[in-house]
């Protein structure tokens, strides 16, 4: 080990200072609003005349990258292995150069070995890391959340956590050899474990940092049939030590029972009546509002998590005994599987049945995100009906909210009282969330078409462009680059030289 260690630091390069166009999490910042302010972003998609680079994931990736440091952070599966020693169905977070998209490090994660809808097979990493610092958090597929140090092993095996070359195999296997592209976990929690969640599916979140503290959904959800919740006293929201991956505090909403599907909404940050607040979408379509933790100074205590106010979305949707209603398409409650925007006071979300288990029925809310106590009767400032199901997080820009749902549309919307400025059926079914940029709204769809619309109250549509495959994920933009994912490829489009 200590050759190896060796042997990497010969390899490391320092990461360089941040970038002042980095876009190190889900979201622009933590208020999770989806606009860039980057400028001169491309409006065409030429192979030869735009692509800075670009490079190959595996046959499955649903998230979204996130760019930081010179580095681009981008979860997918591993049937593109990059290093021979890992073989089969791995979930994989890649860490590659900005410059021109080669491999840093890679994470390697084994499978859950709970069942088919804990871990869905060749699903991948599907969060998007937190990038702050020199440190990467991100929630594996393991339902665990990890501290990486974004240098990887290339500078030596630092952190409390020493098993690297155990927790990158299944435990029927050996470990493995470490090299210098494998990812250096700082410390690990485990959230199935540590506090009673079942999974569904896959582990879904954005870990929102504050202070000393990190803010996590649980993907706490239903088991096996859909019908049951087998963890109802789990949480769904927890705050872990920043530093340690300490459990300090968790969510007693109780809203366990009443989850339709899962909780795959990530925590939001945002100041309203002059502080900072916590806002979180849980599996019961109910919008919580909470403080963020504090410590005594006198007697180092954390104080816990506690709910300032409460806003339901559907408040005429089923409360009790929820999933008697799985697939009932007229009548069932509502979830929330977009991330809430805080904007001006304000929240912004997607809200409706289950695209798979629910009503059709959806809708794009504002909410007053001020006050306290019990908000559903006064907060809501307005609601457009959308079409069937949305899991689209909005963007807000200039007066406008820009935001889609998986019937295809995408929306134009005042952000000030909700009337439509305009809509739009794309080519396909839209699972990711537009983004703002340079005067322009860009969206894919799960049927490979790139659209390019004009972030203007009247329809301009600037570009289509047909892609390789299905895109999941959501465009980013960091300096000056705008980055695409599809199934098997992330291109880095750059506006042409002229």
């Amino acid at each position: 080990m200590k050759m190896l260690l060796a042997g990497c630091f010969a390899f490391w390069v320092s990461v360089s200072p941040n970038f002042a166009g980095d876009r190190p999490q889900w979201g622009n910042d933590f208020s999770r609003n989806m606009v860039s302010n980057e400028r001169n972003l491309p409006d065409s998609f030429d192979l030869t005349n735009n692509l800075k680079w670009k490079a190959r994931l595996g046959s499955e990736t649903h998230a979204t990258p996130v760019i930081a440091k010179g580095r681009v952070l981008l979860g997918t599966n591993n049937d593109e292995p990059r290093d021979p020693k890992y073989q089969g169905d791995r979930s994989v977070l890649l860490c590659l150069d900005e410059a021109d998209g080669h491999l840093i490090w890679q994470l390697v994660v084994p499978k859950l070995t709970n069942g088919f809808f804990w871990d869905y097979p060749k699903a991948g990493i599907c969060s998007p890391a937190t990038i702050q610092g020199d440190r990467v958090y991100i929630i594996s597929n393991l339902g665990e959340v990890l501290c990486l140090d974004l240098n990887g092993l290339a500078n030596g095996n630092d952190g409390s956590f020493r098993d690297e070359a155990r927790h990158a195999v299944p435990d029927d296997l050996p470990p493995v050899t470490l090299s210098a592209t494998d990812a250096d976990i700082i410390w690990r929690f485990d959230i199935i474990k540590q506090c009673g969640v079942r999974q569904h599916d896959q582990a879904y979140g954005s870990v929102l940092v504050h202070g000393d503290y990190l803010y996590v959904n649980t993907s706490n959800g239903v088991d096996d049939t859909h019908k049951e919740i087998h963890a109802p006293d789990a949480p769904s929201l927890i705050v872990l030590e920043k530093a340690t991956g300490r459990l300090v505090a968790k969510d007693t909403q109780r809203i366990g029972p009443r989850i339709f599907h899962s909780t795959w909404s990530p925590p939001t940050l945002g100041k309203a009546n002059g502080k900072d607040e916590i806002f979180f979408a849980g599996g019961d379509g109910v919008i919580y509002g909470f403080e963020p933790l504090t410590k005594s100074p006198a007697s180092g205590e954390v104080s816990g998590l506690k709910r300032i106010w409460r806003f339901d979305c559907d408040p005429t949707g089923p409360k009790e005994n929820v999933h008697r209603f799985n697939s009932n398409r007229q009548e069932s409650p509502s979830n929330i599987k977009s991330t809430p925007v805080f904007y001006d006071g304000r929240l912004y979300v997607t809200v409706g049945g289950d695209f798979w288990w629910g009503k059709n029925k959806a809708w794009l809310q504002c909410i007053d995100a001020s006050g306290a106590g019990e908000r559903t009767a006064e907060a809501l400032v307005w609601s457009l009906p959308i079409d069937k199901h949305s899991m689209s997080t909005p963007s807000v820009h200039n007066g406008l909210v820009f935001t889609a749902d998986t019937s295809r549309h995408v929306y134009c919307v005042d952000a000030a009282s909700g009337k439509v400025y305009w809509s739009h059926e794309t080519d396909g079914e839209i699972w990711g969330s537009t983004l703002v940029g340079d005067g322009k709204v860009y969206l894919g769809t799960r049927r490979g078409g790139l659209w390019v619309f004009a972030a203007e109250k009247e329809k301009k549509i600037i570009r289509f462009a047909q892609m390789d495959g299905p895109m999941d994920g959501s465009p980013v933009a960091a300096n000056g680059v705008l980055y695409v994912t599809t199934m098997k490829w992330l291109y880095a489009f750059q506006a042409a030289r002229k």
